[in-house]
């Protein structure tokens, strides 16, 4: 394993924020953080990063302990930005850069190439104070992977970003991911965690209940949502036995049943009302396996 973490527990006094925590991360695995606010997701991240150390437990990274000996090993992107205002985008990127042992003109090189992927060539001489929030982000993403790190902390990514540059920054992760980093990340868009993460955990209150691969964590879960479109009002199915959540959806309906023959019950009787213009058998979403773990929706 790449990274390891064993009993991990952080206190602030009396306040616990990570319970006991055990996760592992696979080198080239990305792994999907998701929890409510003050769930423990960043203290987490910060007792990986060697910025914590964890009151009881450890944590560790290809065999030993994470200090300033490997740091340059690790990007780390906050979800509270830390970028300079005043000083110019591809100075602060060389700057960082070198912080983490890369040279200078090695990292002018990597940042060039970076900016003309992130189509923002032209703020290379601009202050970062004078960019938008969006282009800030991308500053600040390409600041925590310029030097190549082979382990990659991503606090909220996509936090203000327009659906056009999300897409452009997880494909370059992806592609990240495909040159053999490995990548945690935590995202307030559980779609996100679906599409781009190996695996996932979800904290609540500072203790994981639930995690491992997403066909894992569906499987476990054990419901399914049906889909059903018909011309006619098919609101009395709710009442079929097995049946435990009902909500009309546009065009149709959509069921949460606890199992599969409950949904084969669910079409035999929808069959009775007549024209069965759509039926579908679907897993259950991240949200809604979220709510159902932690009792609320996710913020």
């Amino acid at each position: 394993m790449s990274l390891e973490i064993i009993d991990a527990t952080k206190r602030f006094g009396d306040f616990t924020a990570v319970d006991r925590l055990n996760l592992e991360v696979a080198e080239g695995e990305m792994h999907g953080f998701l929890g409510a606010n003050g769930a423990g997701k960043t203290t987490t991240f910060r007792m990986i990063l060697g910025l914590l150390d964890p009151t009881e437990g450890k944590v560790g990274w290809k065999g030993g302990p994470i200090n300033y000996s490997n740091s340059p090993e690790i990007g780390y992107l906050p979800e509270e930005r830390g970028l300079y205002p005043k000083m110019k985008v591809e100075e602060q990127l060389v700057y960082l850069a070198q912080l983490r042992g890369m040279n200078a003109q090695d990292a002018k090189h990597e940042a060039t190439r970076w900016l003309e992927r992130f189509e923002v060539p032209h703020y290379a001489a601009k202050k970062v104070e004078e960019l938008s929030k969006g282009n800030q982000q991308k500053i600040q993403l390409v600041a925590s992977l310029l030097h190549k790190p082979s382990l990659l902390v991503l606090d909220e990514p996509f936090s203000g970003l327009d659906p056009v540059n999300v897409e452009m920054l997880k494909a370059a992760i992806l592609d990240f991911q495909k040159e053999g980093a490995t990548i945690i990340f935590s995202s307030h868009r559980m779609d996100h965690v679906e599409e781009l993460c190996d695996k996932m955990s979800i904290l609540d209150k500072g203790k994981v209940v639930l995690d491992g691969s997403i066909k894992e964590v569906k499987r476990s879960f054990g419901k399914k949502n049906v889909r059903i479109r018909m011309d006619q009002d098919i609101e009395s199915l709710s009442s079929v036995p097995g049946v435990e959540h009902f909500k009309k959806v546009p065009g149709g309906a959509l069921f949460q049943v606890a199992d599969e023959a409950v949904a084969e019950r669910l079409l035999a009787e929808a069959m009775k009302f007549g024209m069965l213009r759509h039926f579908s058998i679907e897993e259950p979403s991240l949200e809604e396996i979220f709510i159902a773990k932690v009792g609320k929706a996710y913020a």
